[in-house]
């Protein structure tokens, strides 16, 4: 199986590097990408928040989030079980290649890719109970471990297949649900894979759809 790159797709800050709402809606980064952007379908009425885009090593737009439904918090779990909100995560499709200025090797993003970073995602809104900020610290590096593990093993038990609509094409999908939520990711007849990560929202309902103009989820 391809494997994806650590360095090339950055995952997102967890507790204490999470951004606030008010310091990611920017749609800048997102203007910049070479890609299409992925989102729910129409069939979501519900509200739409741009997160945060990765870069790789030469500066290119490699990722990016769009929220939908209640954004998450990150420490209160008394909201946990109440919170409901889907990430789809968009990864553009590239093969290996050479940095800008020549001197190193950036892997080949997959499905892979979209996966991993989708678990991270769910991961970076989850606290469990119990769990004081330092013990936090070395369950989030052990998760993410797992969660590359997982990622890199998409063939595995741990994954099912669900299929679901993308741009009004039945898709097929690697899923996983855990304690904290769940995870999916798989590929676009656009060439760019997506993954999605969400809680409280069922993931068998989903479709998603190309986002026709980016811009538009701008704050206002």
């Amino acid at each position: 199986m391809e494997t994806t790159s650590r360095v090339g797709a950055q995952a997102p800050a967890a507790e204490g590097g999470q951004q606030l709402p008010s310091a990611r809606r920017t749609v800048d980064g997102y203007l910049l990408a070479p890609f299409p952007w992925y989102g729910l379908d129409e069939a979501f009425t519900g509200p739409r928040w741009l997160m945060q885009v990765g870069m790789a090593a030469d500066g290119a737009v490699e990722h990016g989030s769009i929220g939908h439904g209640d954004e998450p918090s990150v420490r209160n779990e008394g909201t946990e079980d109440k919170e409901k909100f889907a990430v789809v995560v968009t990864v553009a499709g590239n093969p290996a290649r050479r940095t800008a200025d020549g001197t190193g090797l950036l892997e080949a993003t997959s499905v892979s890719s979209a996966a991993w970073l989708a678990g991270v995602g769910l991961l970076s809104f989850t606290w469990p109970g119990q769990m004081d900020h330092t013990l936090r610290d070395d369950w989030l590096e052990q998760q993410t471990e797992t969660a590359w593990v997982l990622a890199d093993d998409l063939a595995g038990d741990d994954w099912s297949t669900l299929s679901l609509p993308v741009d009004g094409v039945p898709t097929p999908f690697h899923y996983r649900e855990s304690e904290f939520g769940w995870v999916l990711a798989g590929s676009t007849q656009e060439g760019v894979h997506v993954g999605a990560y969400g809680r409280g929202m069922s993931a068998y309902g989903l479709g998603f759809a190309m986002i026709k103009d980016i811009a538009t989820y701008a704050p206002q």
